[in-house]
């Protein structure tokens, strides 16, 4: 099958790699382009942009697929389908119906709950109790496509955003394959998506990452959970912004933000959280009794 291939992060790679392996003709990589990151500001390839010329598979960059210009490229590719998982641009109708049969999406939940940018994270935070993966048609609404095929992922108590990730990245790329097979067969059969149900997955604001401790200890843990690795939940003290990388709600009481012990046990609305791994600016992650060592804190300290 001749494949237009469109995406950017991690997540996208291991369905590029599924159908590289699977003996696709891979027309074209469609990625983000170059952006400046890290302290130097240099410009950083995306993770499919790499995993793309490791592959020897050729890759297009454009700013925009709403031009012209950009049709008419994605059109020369005379595509049989395009695949698209996290690509980052919005695809106008023309781009979408250009492939023989269309452009389906890989998208990490259980449609139609947690439509749109941030599934992972949104599940978590939500405390839902299992998530999964939907390769979908696509279509001008956002996430509203029929579904080609569903796989279901238990979460975890000790999920977080970076393993559930990697569980789902795995999911999409093992079902593609089957996806493809039933267009060829003539046998893709989209089944529409409930119209109860519907919740959005909207982007992570960095506002949601500072600890509210007067909340259950439960939400705080689905909280630093739910935002592990990026952008991490953090909470202040002495002046000092400091990231929680992993920890555990607990039963007991104790006044909300007060340190209980000095093992870094924090009263919260209900219940305590212990605090196990965490990480100042400027340092790197400590489990909690290395972070108490070089900065002791006692009992009764308010954390806020």
């Amino acid at each position: 099958m001749r494949i237009i291939f469109m995406g950017t992060p991690d997540f996208a790679v291991p369905t590029l790699d599924a159908l590289h392996a699977g003996g696709h003709d891979i027309a074209a990589v469609y990625t983000q382009p170059p952006r400046p990151a890290g302290r130097g500001k240099k410009e950083r390839k995306s993770a499919v942009h790499m995993r793309a010329e490791a592959l020897g598979l050729p890759v297009v960059t454009p700013e925009s697929m709403k031009t012209d210009q950009a049709l008419a490229n994605f059109t020369s590719y005379q595509a049989d389908i395009a695949v698209v998982i996290a690509y980052g641009h919005i695809l106008p109708v023309p781009v979408l119906e250009t492939p023989k049969w269309g452009c389906i999406n890989v998208h990490a939940s259980l449609l139609p709950r947690w439509r749109g940018a941030a599934p992972i994270h949104r599940a978590i935070m939500a405390g839902d109790t299992k998530t999964g993966v939907c390769i979908m048609r696509m279509e001008a609404g956002l996430d509203t496509g029929g579904v080609f095929a569903l796989i279901e992922t238990a979460i975890d108590p000790s999920d977080t955003t970076a393993s559930l990730h990697d569980k789902l990245a795995t999911a999409g790329a093992d079902a593609i394959d089957g996806v493809l097979l039933s267009f060829e067969n003539g046998g893709a059969h989209a089944v529409e998506q409930a119209a109860e149900g519907v919740t959005y997955a909207h982007k992570i604001d960095k506002s949601e990452a500072r600890i509210n401790w007067s909340k259950p200890a439960i939400e705080i843990d689905r909280q630093v959970r739910g935002l592990f690795p990026f952008p991490g939940a953090w909470f202040e003290h002495d002046g000092e912004r400091i990231k929680i990388l992993e920890g555990r709600s607990v039963s007991l009481s104790g006044t909300a933000g007060v340190l209980l012990d000095e093992a870094l046990m924090v009263g919260c609305g209900t219940g305590g959280y212990q605090i196990l791994r965490l990480q100042r600016a400027g340092k790197g992650p400590v489990n909690a009794s290395e972070f108490t060592r070089g900065k002791p804190v006692a009992a009764g300290t308010v954390f806020s």
